[in-house]
């Protein structure tokens, strides 16, 4: 089968392999889409904390059943997605039903390798099978599951006044749970393309550049009180540092980055707001299930998915998917 490896730092090769044996109570999956993920562009330019390299990336991805084992509920040909987070099942995050952050995780294509592939094994519980959905639809559950998680975490309600902080794939998922709960949401970035689907398709009150008076603009917008809640979503540790600073008082802050890099911030102004920081790491079943369920009902625009290329012409294109005036929002590799 084909492979696409990433050696070191801005290297891609394509490899033949042979077709992965399941283990016991693995199943064979035929890989038919992966989402290129900002995971994959950081693993690439050398910056994702928890890899050693040689890797195969790809953690988003839907697929075929190619074989189920014996008892399964599963059947050849079933179209399926992934959650692409394999957990121990018994750690004490484990037995919190915190699976997301289990003490011995294993991340497809990050501590494993991933879907950059055309066959993978994956152990039968965290495969599912994605009825109603189509094989695109499929392959983008888990990144807009990234961005329910978040919200959830934040216990985001209706009517509060949320800021999401880089309007990515996962800043964008990000935006959409808020304000599927009923927030007002403003979505903040570098690129002015993100800031408009944001606001023309995923229902953003506002957009804001970055730029020498994005401050005044975000009080403006909000009386000069901020925001209850801002989630980070850049992979940048100037503006996770940055983002502390927008947060109201009594309000929470979420980093759903994650940064080779310490995190430092003011003492003095987090405790006269009573800032509640929080992590969010990767998501959970039932963060699936909500975007499962978005999905069936016409909830997710299906404009995220803004480009396509096959797995053989990954070496050759990646390059180009870190390029801003490409104007990728989600890269969808068919296999």
């Amino acid at each position: 089968m084909l492979a696409i490896v990433c050696d070191q730092p801005g290297r891609l090769r394509a490899e033949e392999r042979p077709l992965p044996v399941p283990a016991a109570g693995d199943v064979l999956l035929r890989v038919r889409r992966v989402g290129v993920c900002g995971t994959d562009l950081h693993i690439y330019a050398g910056r994702q904390p928890y890899l050693q390299y040689p890797r195969v990336m790809g953690h988003e991805l839907s697929a075929t059943v190619a074989g189920a084992p014996r008892g399964s509920t599963l059947a050849e040909g079933d179209a399926v997605y992934v959650m692409p987070y394999l957990s121990c099942g018994r750690c004490v995050a484990c037995r919190q039903q915190r699976s997301n952050c289990c003490v011995q995780l294993q991340v497809l294509g990050v501590h494993r390798d991933g879907a950059f592939a055309e066959y993978l094994c994956v152990p039968e519980p965290f495969v599912h099978r994605a009825e109603g959905l189509s094989l695109d639809q499929a392959a983008m559950i888990e990144f807009l599951a990234i961005g329910a998680h978040a919200v959830r975490r934040a216990q985001v309600r209706e009517g509060q006044r949320v800021l999401v902080v880089g309007a990515g794939p996962i800043g964008m998922g990000a935006v959409l749970f808020a304000r599927l709960r009923g927030a007002s949401v403003v979505a903040m970035d570098a690129r002015a393309d993100r800031l408009a689907l944001c606001r023309q398709q995923l229902g953003a009150q506002a957009g804001v550049m970055l730029s020498a008076g994005d401050v005044d603009e975000l009080a403006a917008l909000t009386a000069h009180e901020f925001f209850d809640v801002v989630f980070d979503a850049t992979g940048s540790p100037a503006a996770m540092e940055r983002g502390f600073g927008f947060v109201a008082h009594g309000g929470s802050y979420v980093l759903i980055s994650v940064v080779s890099a310490d995190i430092r911030f003011n003492d003095p102004e987090f405790h006269k707001r009573e800032t509640t920081l929080l992590g969010s790491r990767n998501a959970t079943a039932e963060d699936f299930a909500t975007v499962v369920q978005a999905l069936r009902a016409g909830q997710v625009p299906a404009g995220l998915a803004t480009h396509r290329l096959a797995l053989a012409e990954l070496p050759e294109r990646f390059d180009a998917l870190l390029d801003p005036a490409a104007g990728v929002v989600k890269a969808l590799v068919e296999c």
